[in-house]
Formats: structure tokens, sequence, C-alpha cells
């Protein structure tokens, strides 16, 4: 189809899901973390949480694909303009905040979105741990008993502290732990909305023994690294709340520059109280001084004037607090307008019509304004043509009017407005209006040249309108979108010459900005207003910024640099570099957004750093391309039992097992480079290991490590060697771990020596405490009694995610020991969730079979999760001991048994084991124990 017959037919496309020429693709979404993380889980309906200590960094990035590219949002919300954050470009993808705080916590979407299909929505609750030091308060009750003559005392200590996730409290007396029911005279409440935490510490009637030091200990058990909190109170027989006396007037009314003193006094209260100073204005001004009681407050300031309260607190009882209000007297912000005649629908002032002239000042205290006006300096008074009002409902207050009826050639000249205090000592405010035949009202223009107004990123811009008129009005500039605000960030900024100057401006700029007149400092008319357009140019926003390429030699390499965005649109050319030597250059295809570059056959002086250069007049963007025939790094198959076990006292092996990321992304693995060094130490050991043949995706490849020593740990580092050299290496850590199990365990055979009360089963007293299992044939034990051992659900899902065989196989296996003239039965069975059919069986063994331990191995093809069951039946004696270790399960295929030699090591020890209580059969379910 031909280009344009693509773009219209877009929409229809998009809706039957039709890609025109594979190039569109709607967005996607990831949400991958880095930073500080304690830990990251996945709950229901796959939301994340990402755990995060206060004071950490949380660094959250965005991934996306989709073309065109996706413009990208990030939101603490679901999109609420309070919660929204700015709006990310290809460079800020990454959400980063340092030392976040525990109200930054809750859920962060990243939103994708390109005009194809619905924006493409991806969460991550973000849940932010802190713990507090707690704080211990105090409250007591003195009631007087019925019929008596003495009175109960009773003291609640209240322990409380901040903290996330929930804090566990415990109580202390000097050294000794509070309980409940540890001390008669003690309550320890556990109120039903702390979850039985508890936090509240009553002593009833107070006794001798009851005064003393407390200590209240917080702690959320090292969650996050977190460690515990504590506080103590010391009780006394004096133990009482605060009271205060405040040494003031209220209100106090005082000039600007005056010095004032503020004085509070304890007049009671154990332990001494700590006297503290707040402000209505949230904080104390900067030059205040505390002493004591005692706040002074130089030179005060209008700013500074507002409610001040002094604070008592010991922790007993309620806090004390008395207030007084500081009154400053100022005259502020004088503004004036000028309303024409408002019958007559007419801006313009005309003789004969009538004319008001508006007054308005602010002043503290309001109720001490006075008001008065000249005309040419001269006193005016109130007349039936000239009529004075001192306040107008209608308008907000300290608002004085002349209203001029009938206007005559005479009544041109000046007015003046002034504004005072009663009482004086503070200056005048005088406003001038001029009121002739040259007052007329405004009219706003935009300069020629002036809009649209071009600018690169990085300029300082001037906006310009001119306004003419008398008088001349401030001019308020805001943007055309009401929601954007303006570069300051404040929704509307004031200009006085009508020029909006912006200083390093950059490309969330752009835009529509309004000029308009204000109402005050002019002609109370409806406002002029006009639009200026500000464009700014920055260079090409470019995909990707690095790209790691790995290929092997002889092989095709493509890279493609594309343009997200750039101003102006029209990029101009492009060139291509290798280590700043010019490969290829040319001008920009206008029809498609990306250049690209081919090799068409990579050789060795085809290795390393690409640069493709996009440049239009603001500037230029760069993609950079690292071609190299690095090997991924191998990975590690963790399912491998660890260690080996050997039959030498001082050493131990272990089997290594990796399988290769993408081996055939580059050139043929022929090597792998092994090295190994005992932890703490700083040699390394290497050797090669040799590869025969082409490594498959997902097959994993096996190394056996020899003489260890017991019981050091290890680092091993493995590396990929082809054509190119050693490729990325993977680390891990081998730990000896004292058992003797050959693969990874299908059941560990270990108890606690207190686990196993019933005498039906014994025990071994080897030193690990860990058993193999056998049924015990003695008396009352009779032919034909069974039992059974019964594994844990497995999913069929194997671990490894390549190689899948349809249906999968395992590989189960087992030692057995059956000697004895009397041997009965040993079974295997494979059963199946949701099939109704009892289990069906793999494999069957009878009579006797030496003195000798010997391994049983078995492939089995399960559909859907299963169980493997292993069976005991007694012979027709009591020489018939049947005894089973070292269960495993492995996928794949089973291998070839170890050779008889290493199975004449393992010892036969009847010490332990298993038998059925009667005829019927015996479930019997085994989880690890160490």
């Amino acid at each position: 189809m031909d280009l344009t017959i693509c773009v219209l037919g877009l929409l229809a496309l998009i809706v039957d899901g039709i890609r025109c020429q594979g190039v569109y693709a709607p967005p996607t979404v990831r949400i991958i973390h880095s930073g500080h993380a304690c830990n990251v889980e996945e709950e229901r309906h796959t939301e994340r949480v990402y755990t995060i200590r206060e004071g950490e960094t949380l660094e959250l990035t965005c991934l996306v694909t989709g073309h065109p590219r996706p413009q990208i949002r990030w939101t603490k919300t679901a999109g609420s303009v309070s919660d929204r954050f700015q709006d990310s470009s290809v460079f800020n993808e990454t959400l980063h905040i340092a030392k976040i705080q525990r109200t930054q916590g809750g859920r962060y979407y990243c939103k994708a979105e390109n005009g194809l299909g619905s924006p493409a929505i991806k969460s991550i609750r973000v849940d932010v741990y802190y713990l507090d030091d707690p704080v211990v308060t105090v409250h007591q009750s003195i009631g007087e008993a019925k019929e008596q003559f003495y009175y109960e005392r009773t003291v609640f200590l209240r322990c409380v502290a901040n903290s996330n996730p929930p804090v566990r409290y415990s109580w202390h007396r000097g050294r000794e732990v509070l309980t409940q029911g540890s001390d008669k005279g003690v309550e320890i409440y556990e109120p039903f909305f702390t979850q039985g935490e508890t936090k509240i510490l009553k002593l009833k009637n107070l006794r001798p023994q009851d005064y003393a030091n407390y200590s209240c200990i917080a702690s959320v058990r090292n969650v996050c690294g977190i460690p515990d909190r504590s506080v103590i109170f010391r009780l006394t027989n004096k133990t009482a709340s605060p009271s205060i006396k405040l040494l003031v007037e209220d209100p106090i009314v005082v000039n600007p520059g005056q010095t004032v003193s503020l004085v509070c006094i304890t007049t009671g209260g154990e332990p001494p109280p700590i006297l503290t100073w707040v402000s209505s204005n949230d904080s104390l001004p900067q030059r205040s001084v505390v002493k004591g009681g005692t706040l002074t407050l130089p030179a005060i300031t209008s700013d500074e004037a507002g409610v001040y309260s002094c604070v008592a607190s010991n922790n007993v009882g309620n806090p004390a607090k008395k207030s007084t209000t500081i009154v400053v007297r100022a005259l502020k912000k004088g503004r004036f307008w000028i309303t024409p005649d408002p019958y007559h629908n007419d801006d313009h002032i005309q003789i004969g019509r009538e004319v008001k002239i508006s007054c308005q000042v602010e002043a503290t205290p309001p109720e001490e304004l006075t008001f008065s006006w000249l005309k040419n300096g001269r006193a005016l008074r109130s007349s039936e043509r000239m009529v004075i009002t001192q306040t107008d409902p209608d308008i907000s207050p300290g608002t004085t009017n002349l209203d001029i009826i009938d206007l005559k050639f005479t009544d041109f000249g000046t007015y003046t407005c002034v504004a005072a205090l009663k009482g004086g000592g503070i200056p005048e405010i005088s406003i001038d209006v001029n009121i002739s035949s040259t007052t007329v009202p405004p009219n706003l223009t935009v300069p020629r040249g002036k809009s649209p107004l071009v600018a690169r990123e990085g300029d300082t811009v001037e906006l310009e309108c001119l306004v003419s008129g008398k008088p001349k009005p401030i001019i308020l500039w805001s943007r055309a979108d009401k929601e954007a605000p303006m570069p300051d960030g404040s929704m509307q900024m004031e200009s006085y010459d009508g020029v909006l100057r912006i200083v390093n401006v950059s490309r969330e700029m752009t835009g529509s900005y309004r000029c308009q007149t204000s109402q005050y400092n002019g002609f109370n008319v409806k406002p002029r207003e006009a639009i200026v357009e500000l464009i700014v140019q920055y260079p090409p926003t470019v995909e990707p910024v690095f790209m790691e390429m790995r290929q092997g030699l002889g092989r095709p390499v493509v890279m493609t640099c594309r343009v997200l965005r750039a101003h102006p649109s029209r990029v101009l050319r492009f060139e291509w570099l290798l280590s700043n030597r010019l490969l290829h250059a040319g001008a920009f295809d206008t029809q498609r957004d990306e250049t690209e570059y081919t090799i068409r056959s990579l050789n060795r002086d085809g290795w390393g750093e690409y640069t493709c250069n996009v440049i239009n007049e603001a500037g230029a963007g760069k993609c950079t391309f690292q071609v190299t025939g690095k090997a991924y790094p191998p990975e590690f198959y963790y399912d491998t039992y660890n260690p080996l076990w050997q039959n030498r006292p001082r050493v131990y092996g272990f089997k290594l097992q990796w399988t290769q990321m993408n081996p055939n992304a580059v050139d043929r693995i022929v090597a792998y480079r092994l090295g190994i060094r005992q932890m703490g130490l700083q040699r390394w050991w290497e050797q090669e290991i040799p590869v025969d043949g082409t490594i498959n995706k997902g097959e994993l490849m096996t190394h056996n490590l020899t003489e260890l020593i017991k019981p050091e740990s290890y680092e091993v580092r493995l590396t990929p060697i082809t054509r190119f050299g050693e490729g990325d290496s993977a680390i891990r850590i081998v730990t000896y771990s004292g058992k003797r199990y050959i693969l990874f365990p299908l059941f560990h055979l270990c108890l606690r020596r207190t686990f196993i009360t019933n005498d039906d089963i014994k025990r071994s007293d080897d030193e690990l405490f860990c058993f193999y299992m056998y049924i015990e044939t003695s008396r009352p034990r009779k032919e034909g009694d069974q039992a059974r051992l019964i594994s844990p659900f497995f999913n069929v899902a194997p671990k490894n995610p390549y190689g899948i065989t349809n249906p999968p196989a395992y590989c189960f296996g087992f030692f057995y020991h059956m000697y004895g003239k009397h041997i009965g039965t040993l079974n295997a069975f494979l059963k199946q969730k949701g099939q109704t059919a009892s289990e069906g069986l793999v494999w069957s063994l009878s009579g006797n079979q030496g003195d000798r331990w010997k391994q049983a191995k078995v492939s089995i093809h399960p559909t859907s999760s299963f169980q493997v069951v292993l069976q005991g039946i007694r012979g027709p004696g009591i020489e018939g001991d049947i005894a089973i270790d070292d269960i495993t399960l492995e996928e794949g295929e089973c291998r070839d048994p170890p050779p008889s030699d290493f199975l004449d090591l393992i010892p036969v020890i009847y010490s332990a084991g298993i038998i059925s209580k009667s005829r019927s059969d015996l479930d019997i379910s085994l989880t690890c124990h160490k």
C-alpha cells in the first residue's frame, strides 16, 4: 500500500489490530527498580511492593516499547493534577527521590502513550519503613474509696513510637522485665487495635516499689536493619503535670521596629517541665531569641505578627499551653481603580457622566484605618456632587470611594487618597489619580515580530506586550493552558512594563502565554488581553542513548538511531562514526524518523564504539553503540546440592553446574576459565575447562570441584572464552554444609533430638541428628504390615526453562538396604493430582539383596502436580528390616547410577526407622528439620 493510503487508513487499521507496514506498535511498559531496597515482593493481582528505609534513595525506571516512541509520565496517583510529577522525556524515565521520607510512600504509576490503542500503565507500591524514638506519657487518677479514709492513686504509663511496620513494645522496671501477671500491682493493656502489641502500663494503687525507673523498648524486629529504640521515665511520689503563667498582655499592639519580649514561667510540675515557644506561622522568626522561658523578637516586622504560644511539657498529663497575639501596626498595598459611568455602558470618561475613584489599602489593625481625600493638594469634603464613602460593603474592607456626579471641566485634576492609622507612628500612604481629558482606558497589543518568538533551549527570552492608555495598569501574565504553571511555578506573574523575562528557557516552556490588564491601578473595565506564542528549539532527542550489540565474526550488524522529538523537526543531517572516524554522513530522510548503519560482515576491525550524531539547528543528539564479540555470562544452576560428599576427613567436593546465557549470540565458546579462591584470601587459582562442540541454549554443563578444605567457603568465577577473548564472568559462593546428600534432596531426613516421642519411630545418635528411615520388623509387627512415605506435591513446571519435553521427565532416585532372610517388598509409586485412579507402580523389589547399600533410579513422566510414594511391606519374620536414604528428584531422564565402590562408602546404621501401626496403610508426610 502507498504511504497516503497507509496514513489515512491508520485509525481503521488500529481498530482492526493491523500494524501499517509493520511499523506502528502500541505502547508496553514495565517498571524496574534500583537503589536501597530492603525487599521487593509480588502481591496479589501482580502488584509489586518495594520496601525501603526512610532516608535511602528511591530509583524507579520505566522501560517502554512502542512506535511512535511513547510519551512517559510518572504520577503518584492515577493521574490527578495535584500529585503529578513533571513529564518525563527519554532522559528522565527514571524517577529519583533522594533521602525518601515516610510521606512519600504510596503507589507510583508509570503511564506511556503514543496514540495507538490504550495507554500502558504499570504501578509499584513503595512502602517506607521507619522507627522514631518512643515517647512515654504519664497520666494519673486519684479517687476517694467509698466508706474509707484513704485515696487510691493509679498511674498509667503510655508508650508511643511512630513506625512502619507496626511496632512492638516491652516494659522494664529497672532491670526487671514486666509482663502481664508477673506483678499483681501491674497490668499491661493490649488494646485490640494494636493487634496484641503492648504499650500501656497500669500501676494500680501505687506502692513504694512502684517508684522506680521505667524503660519502654520499641522494636520492629530489625526489619530493614532498623535497630530497637528505648526511653526511660523516672516515677517518684512528686510526679505531677506542668502548669505555667504568661506575664504579658493579650493582644500586644506594637509598631514595626520595636523589640517585643514575651515571658513565660512554670508554676508547677515534676519532672521539671521543658518550656518551648511556637508560632502560628509554623516556625519562630529567624532573628528571635529564646532564653529559658523568655522569647525576644528584636525589631519586629509585619511578617512576624501572629499568635505566639508557650508550651510546657514533662510528659506527665497534658502539656500546659498559654498564648498571646502580637499585632504589628502597618499600612501596605495601596491600590486604586477608576470606574466610568456604569449606567451608560461606556469605558471612557465623558463630561456630564458619573466617575467613581476607588482606593484600597491593607491596614493592621483595620479598626484604626482612616481616609482623607485631596484635590490638587487641597482637602476635599463630601458634598452633593462629590460623595465620599469611607467603606463599601460590596468591596473588600479597607476601601474608600469618591463619586463625582455630573463631571465638569472644572473637576479635572489630581485626586489624592491618603490612608493613615489613628495614633500615628506609621507613615501615611498617598495614592494620586489624574482625571483629565487624556485619561483613557488601556489598549493591549503585541509588537510586530514578537509572536511567535523563537528561542533555543537555555537562552534568556523576553515576552512583550505593549500597553497604552492613561494610567497604565499592571500587566498579568499566565499560560493559555490554565493548568500549566508559569516558569517560576506560580499560576500568574505581574509585570509593570509589560515584559516577561524567562532565564534558561526549556522545551517544556513552549506554548501560548496570555498577557492581560489588571483591574487595579487603572480602569475598572473588562480586561484587555493578547496572546504571545513561544517556540523553544532543542536538539534531537534520540534512542537508544547507549546500546551494547554482541555479534560473532562474519555476521551482519544493523544499528538504528531513531529520532523521538526535535524542534525544528526538520533534521538537517546525520553522521556515523567509529572511534571518531567518519563512516557515513548525509541528509536525514524526512519521510522516516530513523537512520541505519549496516555492517554486512563483522570483522575484528569492526569491534568498537559507533556513534550516530543527528543534527538540527539547535544542536545534536547522539546514539552510541558498543559492538563487541564478548560472550554473555554463564548462569549457575543453584539446584545443585551443596556439597558433594567425600569419605575423606579434611576435604569435600562440589558439582558445579551452569547453563550459558545466549550461547549463539556470539562466536562459539571454546573454553571456560575457572577461577577459585578461598574466602578471605587474595590469590586466585585458575584453570581452563575446554568445550567440545557447540553449546545449546539451556544445556546443563558440569564440572566437579575437588580438594576443597572443610569447612571453608570458596568464591568461584567462571568466564566464557571465544575468538574475541574473555566474555562476562559469573561468580558464586560455594559453602560447606556438612551434610552428605549427593543430589538436591527430596527429603532431608533430619530431626531435632526432642522431636521423636513415639517408641515405634527410632532415631540415630549421629552428631547431625540426620537419619535414614527403615521399617522395624520385630514384634508386634506381623507379615504384610505396611509403612508408606509420601512426599509433598511437586509442580510439573521445571526449573530449567529450556529443553522442556512434553510431558517433562524427572528422575526419582533413592538408596535402599534390603538384607536378611525375611525381607519383604519395597515399592515406589507415582501419585498424580486430580486422577481418581490409585497411584501407579513405577518400581518394585522383593527379597534379600545383600549387606550393602544400593541405588535405585527410575524415570517418571507426570502430566500434573504429583507426589512420589515409597511403601515398605514386612516379610514373614523379624530378620527383614528395609531401609531407605538420600531420596532425590531431578529434572530429566535418569543417568547411569554411581559406581559400586562409591556406594560401599555409605555406612549401615541400624538405629532409626519407621514402622506401621497396623496392617492398614499408614500415610506419613515429612518436612525438613535441621
